[in-house]
């Protein structure tokens, strides 16, 4: 596998590759077919843009994330773009036999080689019950992780140590020609930075919902880092929450949406994402606005120009190699708006 495969090459004046989270949100009064639609579009147009890749979220049962089968879409993603690299981000690998994802990405790279990645987690994406449902009576969870993902690569690989149980079970398609697609380890903690590290394999940290462990988890990740068949360095990439519009206040109006939506998610009662209007007129309770305050400070937001510099901010803190950009807002349109913007802040649009 070309290390070239997982870092990216910035474009324009970014120091650092852009790429996008798409996590396919359900507006109200949205169907998730117009979300659907509304995803492709922002895929082809981030592609002209110059972002470098764009991830979908494995997510189940949230009324606001369309997400729910990351390789049908990826798939559908990647027929309606050129060169833009589509992935998971990620699969979560728990809810899933082995065998079942290695098929599934093995067609992906067979239909779109060099294009391909595979992110995987080891959260559910979704509650217990319906974890239970995805992975049956006697599903794994998230100590088998390692052992899942050895399986997943032996798979990919084709390279199952003899006298293996699963020694003769073949995954297919498999292309020995041109390798597998770029496995990334994704966490919101220290123990995939740490496994990230030690299997030499680059890391994905969930700084959108887990800002104070982003600087540890790195650092772990660095200091745990063995060079590997696939890096002979680190890599790391933060996934950020971020808004642009044309103004603060405006970006600071389509951001209270998503916050009235995680609100009501941490609450048990999960909607499509609320209209601008609606957050505003919200009748929030002492505790829950609090809740919404730390949440807005966790969104990189303004206009162009200051997302910019939160973003530059961040990354000198963090020194990240590469931002991944989610954006949770109700329009579609407000959405690619965000990242139009994002990418001419820096020259990317035109950019070589």
């Amino acid at each position: 596998m070309a290390d070239d495969d997982i870092r990216g090459t910035a474009r324009g004046s970014s120091e650092v590759p852009l790429s996008i989270l798409e996590l396919a949100t359900v507006g109200s009064g949205v169907t998730p077919t117009e979300t659907l639609r509304a995803s492709t579009e922002l895929a082809r147009r981030a592609e002209e843009w110059g972002y470098h890749r764009i991830w979908v979220a494995e997510h189940h049962g949230m009324p606001s994330v369309a997400s729910s089968s990351p390789a049908v879409l990826i798939a559908h993603l990647a027929a309606a773009t050129r060169s833009i690299r589509l992935g998971s981000g990620g699969v979560m690998l728990p809810n899933h036999a082995p065998l079942v994802v290695a098929e599934q990405f093995g067609t992906l790279h067979a239909l779109h080689p060099g294009r391909i990645d595979l992110g995987l987690g080891r959260a559910p994406g979704t509650d217990p019950a319906t974890a239970r449902a995805l992975r049956g009576r006697h599903g794994l969870d998230a100590d088998d992780f390692p052992e899942q993902l050895a399986d997943l690569t032996a798979f990919l690989d084709g390279a199952f140590p003899q006298g293996h149980p699963l020694e003769r079970v073949v995954a297919v398609p498999r292309s020995p020609e041109s390798g597998r697609p770029p496995i990334w380890l994704l966490g919101s903690s220290g123990f995939s930075a740490q496994l990230a590290g030690m299997l030499g394999l680059p890391f994905a940290f969930a700084h959108h919902f887990s800002g104070n462990n982003t600087i540890p988890a790195l650092e772990l990740y660095r200091s745990s880092f063995e060079p590997s068949a696939v890096l002979d360095r680190p890599y790391a990439m933060i996934g950020v929450s971020a808004i642009a519009a044309e103004t603060p206040e405006q970006a600071l109006r389509l951001a209270r949406s998503g916050g009235l939506s995680m609100l009501r998610l941490r609450r048990g009662v999960p909607q499509p994402i609320p209209t601008p209007e609606e957050a505003e007129n919200y009748p929030y309770s002492p505790i829950e606005r609090d809740f919404l305050d730390d949440h807005l400070s966790k969104v990189v937001l303004g206009d162009a120009a200051g997302v910019r510099q939160g973003l530059e901010d961040l990354r000198k803190r963090t020194e990240a190699d590469e931002l991944m950009i989610t954006t949770m807002v109700h329009s579609p349109a407000d959405r690619a708006r965000s990242f139009e913007l994002i990418a001419q802040a820096y020259d990317l649009i035109g950019g070589s």
